[in-house]
């Protein structure tokens, strides 16, 4: 007999085109109503709370005393929770965030009883392909999920094992049909078999046992309290069937007996059955470049820096850190950071970013501040520190300030050393601006601020200090003005249209229109780009740009300003009446001694409805693009061979290959590669005759979430229509990434590690004996320059260094994204007791051989490592 496992649950939106306020309001409702029928009826055995704990957070906030209540309730198996955080999307959210998803998630779970150990994100727009991996370092063997498959993946049953590039499998639930087919079931016997029909013939035709889910929820449903009575009818209009309410994992029991389950992998973002939105990475570009920002300074400097702090005696702040997690995690659910939202849910959104981001800069602020004030020294003068916080020494251009009463100065090593450095400006500041104690007793003497550039090495995973010396000599703006710049690696003119002109010395070749921007029509909504038909792009290689380059010893800099004349509407595209503007201006350092361009662009939009992106031709004809995902990369086909047939297919939405990046993309041959890095933008297509050309999406404009009957994907709308005028992007908008070349393929050349680099900026603080915020000493004593530890094999990218949740321990964790396996080896930098490799919820696997402090693990491509020291 063929067994229905009827699983109440709720799908839990925190926000969408509702806001999180309205959705908690409905929260206390349903929440009474399920806790009082887990406890009242003995034959109501389950309910799952949708996979996430914020929903009990939000929940308390407003009822604290219903915490032993929900307590007994899990406890007892009745109501299941976690093991997420949130419902975090895949595809633009970075691995430590979902790492921490998870990690935050089972924390807060373990308060109260088991946590369900599915890997359950049954409405996330695709799955990455390294989700195996993350679920299995938390000991979770299952995942739940819809959206992105289809047969060409490898089968057409909805049970199957779900594998990794380095071999971490978890058995995969889909639902075929998503996770509300059972939501309100009617009583009326009719149309319940009329839909319970259509339903079976889709889920029998998948299942690999006598065994279905049917799912008994939806978005903010409540508990059908006559669930009962449903079932009676079920089991009277299909006698051959058993019906009962069940949990998912009981389901997972019954396929794990059938032993001839097939192995799929990769990454799902197939649009075949259900829409994945597969260029919804650039929705509210804002929104998404803040994102990538404050992912970055956390993992990448706030917590090695508190690491580095702690290692030192200061206290590591795990509360702060922790609420500027959940605040970012709180934007990760899927329709959040997928910008598919109403405009006050997307102000509530980039509020959480805004708070996240001031608590990040403080907190960092902070911690440089604590070592800085510290350092056991008797000089007396103001000290500049640079800390490098990558696991290697860097011999680095450091652009930083300088705020002093001294009208001229040289910079002194702790070894007595002058360090040569170039003032880029100097201005006078008022000293009321750095404390207000000082004009309160009648001082007014100015202050000076500096921007000046140094070149030195910084010590791994530590810092290096600077004494600011009083010195009678002249310092002048050293920047020249210059036609064309050259440094160690390029030599970079500008076409009179703002595209650069760069000559690669090291591979002796030219790449030419560089940073072409490219606009056409944006006919679509939050969920998905959809061009005008037929419609003629609109270059910018007519634009006339205004061009200033300089460059001094240490990098060049190129400022280029250009206004791109576009249609300001829709309908005056159709006729090509051109009444609006987007200007943009480019502001790009080269330093001589790296190859890459970093790129700021600060972008002023006038116009509605439309697309705006960067071009960076490679000359490189590849059929397939490199770029990263979590721990790892991924290699994606130029052309989706798809496109072919999807109308033939009928597909949910057309295979556009508009893919998302994390870090880096690129276009490479065995000879040589382009690669783009980025610290905002997280979405590109490979374009052009040839396809060799890198497209980096700036920004969309649309006005409205959900639109029916597009172009590229045809039918109902995507969630509902509804005006979003905020969607269109109007106004200035600031992006930063940057283009590198190098010999070899993409994974070869390790990529990866230098997007790191570029995601990961010395960082400094300068000391002067004025603050208006005052601390007392600490008690501690910091050296004049520190190393916590180093690597002593150039091979896999650091993730983080963060100290345990739990234990008193360090937490160092790196990942090889590249396509061969690789040793990394690391040295402490002081005696340690004993040395783990972990998991990725910080627990001890394994112990490890350590020699004079140094220890070394192997890792398979696309594989990440935790290692747990004392």
């Amino acid at each position: 007999m063929k067994k229905v496992h009827i699983v109440p649950h709720m799908h839990w939106d925190r926000e969408w085109y509702f806001s999180t306020e309205e959705s908690r309001i409905l929260l206390v409702n349903n929440m009474e109503e399920i806790l009082e029928m887990l406890e009242t009826n003995p034959d109501y055995p389950y309910y799952v709370l949708d996979g996430q704990t914020s929903i009990l957070e939000d929940y308390f906030a407003v009822k604290p005393q219903n915490r032993e209540r929900v307590k007994k309730l899990v406890q007892a198996g009745k109501l299941i929770i976690g093991p997420w955080y949130t419902q975090t999307d895949e595809m633009v959210v970075g691995g430590e965030s979902i790492v921490r998803n998870l990690l935050y998630g089972l924390k807060d779970s373990e308060e109260f009883g088991s946590p369900m150990k599915i890997g359950y994100l049954p409405d996330s727009f695709g799955q990455s392909s390294q989700m195996p991996q993350i679920l299995n370092g938390f000991d979770i063997q299952y995942s739940i999920f819809w959206r992105g498959t289809s047969e060409r993946h490898g089968t057409d049953k909805t049970e199957f094992y779900w594998e990794s590039d380095e071999g971490s499998k978890v058995l995969v639930q889909l639902f075929p049909l998503g996770y509300a087919i059972g939501k309100y079931l009617p009583e009326d016997e009719e149309k319940l078999q009329e839909r319970i029909d259509k339903y079976f013939t889709v889920l029998d035709r998948g299942a690999t046992t006598e065994n279905i889910i049917l799912p008994n929820g939806h978005d903010q449903m409540p508990i059908q309290k006559n669930i009962f009575t449903i079932i009676e009818k079920l089991e009277r209009l299909y006698p051959d069937r058993e019906f009962f309410l069940s949990k998912y994992e009981n389901v997972f029991a019954e396929i794990e007996k059938n032993q001839s389950l097939p192995t799929l992998q990769g990454e799902f973002l197939d649009g075949k059955y259900m829409r994945v939105h597969r260029s919804i990475y650039s929705t509210r570009m804002d929104i998404k470049a803040a994102n990538t920002r404050i992912e970055n300074k956390i993992t990448n400097i706030l917590e090695p820096l508190a690491s580095i702090a702690y290692s030192l005696g200061f206290e590591y702040h795990h509360g702060l850190i922790e609420l500027i997690w959940k605040e970012i995690m709180k934007n990760h659910a899927h329709d959040s950071i997928g910008c598919c939202c109403s405009d006050k849910v997307h102000r509530e959104i980039m509020n959480r970013f805004f708070l996240a981001e001031e608590k990040t800069d403080q907190l960092i602020e902070h911690y440089k501040r604590k070592i800085t004030d510290s350092i056991d020294t008797d000089r007396t003068e103001d000290r500049l520190i640079a800390f490098n916080l990558l696991p290697y020494e860097r011999n680095e251009v450091v652009t930083t300030t300088v705020i002093t009463k001294l009208p001229f100065f040289t910079l002194e090593d702790s070894d007595g050393n002058t360090i040569p450095f170039e003032v880029l400006k100097k201005e006078e500041l008022d000293p009321g601006l750095i404390d207000r104690q000082i004009v309160h007793y009648g001082n007014y003497d100015p202050f000076y601020q500096y921007i000046v550039q140094l070149k030195d090495s910084i010590p791994a995973m530590g810092y290096k200090t600077y004494f600011v010396v009083n010195e009678e000599n002249t310092m002048g703006n050293s920047l020249a003005a210059r036609e064309t710049v050259e440094t160690d690696y390029y030599i970079v003119s500008v076409n009179p249209n703002g595209t650069l002109k760069i000559w690669d010395k090291q591979l002796e070749k030219e790449f030419n229109n560089v940073l072409l921007l490219e606009n056409g029509g944006d006919d679509g909504d939050e969920y998905d780009f959809s061009p005008l038909q037929n419609e003629t792009l609109i270059y910018s290689d007519h634009a006339g740009a205004k061009i200033n380059m300089a460059q001094n010893d240490l990098q060049a800099q190129i400022d280029i300003q250009l206004k791109l004349e576009v249609p300001g509407t829709l309908e005056n595209r159709k006729t090509n009446t051109i009444d609006r503007f987007v200007e943009v201006n480019w502001n790009i350092m080269i330093p001589n001694h790296q190859p890459v361009l970093k790129v700021n662009v600060e972008i002023d939009n006038q116009a509605k409805d439309h697309r705006l992106r960067a071009l960076i031709p490679t000359g490189i004809a590849s059929s397939v693009s490199v770029s990263d995902n979590q721990f790892g990369f991924i290699k994606r086909d130029v052309y989706d061979s798809a496109m072919d047939v999807w109308e033939k297919e009928n597909w949910d939405e057309r295979p556009d290959s508009i893919f998302p990046m994390l870090s880096f993309v690129g276009l490479s041959d065995q000879e040589h590669g382009v690669s783009v890095l980025t610290n905002s933008t997280r979405e590109y297509e490979i374009i052009g005759k040839n396809d060799d050309t890198i497209a980096i999406t700036l920004f969309r404009s649309v006005g409205v979430l959900g639109k029916e009957e597009m172009l590229r994907r045809p039918g109902r709308p995507s969630g509902i229509k509804l005006p979003t005028p905020d969607s269109q992007m109007q106004g200035k908008l600031n992006l930063d990434f940057a283009i590198t070349t190098h010999r070899g393929p993409v994974t070869a050349a390790n990529t990866g590690r230098i997007a790191k680099e570029f995601t990961t900026p010395i960082q400094t603080y300068n000391k002067i004996p004025y603050n208006a915020m005052k601390l007392n000493p600490s008690g501690v004593l910091t050296p004049l320059c520190f190393s916590l530890l180093q690597e002593t094999s150039p091979t896999s990218v650091l993730s983080t260094l963060k100290k345990a949740e739990k234990e008193d321990q360090f937490v160092l964790r790196f990942f090889n994204p590249t396509e061969e396996g690789r040793h990394s080896s690391f040295t402490l930098n002081r005696s340690v007791e004993q040395v783990q490799e972990g998991n990725l919820n910080e627990n001890p696997i394994a112990s490890m051989e350590v020699e004079n402090n140094s220890f070394t693990v192997s890792l398979k491509q696309n594989q990440v490592k935790t290692v747990l020291f004392y």
